[in-house]
């Protein structure tokens, strides 16, 4: 079951910046607030049989981010929280992969958690390809 729907990912070269967003699917069976107490960006690398957390922010609006992006990624919500953003900035080959949306009803102090535990997350999106070349 998809909640969300990623978009913006695409080919880019090192050293170039992509945003990708975030929305609710639509689908009215499905649909998920993205006003959780904590959501998330996760990926997943090639050859890696996991996801990976690197950036949440919860229902204060404090972020959290892995060293990996610290200081190159940035997590963020539009004001009325309809959409999820990543800002991505000097992106490397190490930043090719799947790039997936995430939330968490859990307690918003178990947000910055989520960053080594995935499977705690509660709705996904599907997924969108980020493609970084030398």
């Amino acid at each position: 079951q998809v909640n969300f729907v990623e978009s913006g990912g695409g080919s880019v070269q090192a050293g170039a910046s992509l945003t990708l967003s975030c929305t609710s699917s639509g689908n009215p069976a499905s649909e998920t607030p993205l006003s959780a107490p904590c959501m998330g960006w996760f990926r997943k690398l090639p050859g890696m049989k996991y996801k990976e957390g690197f950036a949440v922010i919860d229902g204060r609006a404090v972020t959290s981010y892995t060293d990996s992006v610290k200081g190159r990624f940035t997590i963020s919500q539009d004001g009325a929280k309809n959409t999820l953003y990543l800002q991505m900035n000097t992106l490397t080959t190490e930043d090719t992969g799947i790039y997936y949306c995430a939330a968490d009803r859990g307690p918003v102090g178990y947000c910055r958690t989520r960053l080594v535990n995935y499977l705690g997350m509660d709705y996904w999106g599907e997924g969108t390809q980020v493609t970084i070349s030398s």
